[in-house]
């Protein structure tokens, strides 16, 4: 899109304070799931500190490592901008009031476990994260509408799981590289 015809405001860098808060409020978003899709709406849409394109970028990266997806993904966010710094400040963000939150909820289903309220609560926390994480694929989906090669790679493996029963591993040991050699950048040559 032509960036004068783009209604968006540019693309803002945050201060460490800022990505803080931002992790805080992506953390403190969803229980249970669904914090890709928070993770998106926060950082691409509301602060605009990234394109969709280096979101994308980062979440794949993110899931790629070992460890929780949106930690990595603040690790990611926060050293793009302030190398470790930011990516400390960033982790910070993402655990300190969610740690602390968690703590006390384990507390009281310890000690509340018996009661019909607390089942209801987490229920309802696990549906509400389902439908966000439903609505983050559907989200980034358009990305790939004009790539058939990424269409074709995700349908191999969903097939290959759900209707050949190929476990994950696997699965990723061998399309993983397949699709790192399709997209890894190539030089163009030199006039």
């Amino acid at each position: 899109m032509d960036p004068q015809l783009d209604p968006r405001p540019p693309l803002h860098t945050p201060n460490h304070w800022e990505l803080f808060v931002g992790m805080q409020q992506v953390a403190l978003s969803s229980f249970g799931g669904g914090l890709s899709a928070w993770s998106e709406r926060i950082v691409v849409e509301q602060r605009r500190w990234m394109g969709e394109q280096d979101f994308l970028t980062g979440l794949t990266v993110a899931r790629l490592l070992p460890g929780p997806n949106q930690i990595n993904m603040a690790v990611y966010v926060g050293s793009r901008f302030y190398g470790l710094s930011g990516a400390l400040v960033a982790l910070g963000g993402m655990l300190l009031l969610p740690f602390s939150l968690l703590m006390l909820l384990g507390l009281g289903y310890y000690y509340l476990h018996e009661t019909l309220w607390v089942d209801r609560l987490l229920a309802g926390v696990i549906t509400a994260s389902a439908g966000m994480a439903l609505s983050m694929g559907f989200k980034i989906a358009h990305s790939y509408t004009r790539d058939p090669v990424a269409l074709g790679i995700a349908a191999v493996s969903f097939l290959a799981m759900d209707v050949f029963h190929v476990r994950l591993i696997p699965l990723v040991l061998v399309a993983g590289p397949l699709a790192m050699a399709w997209y890894w950048p190539r030089r163009t040559p030199q006039p």
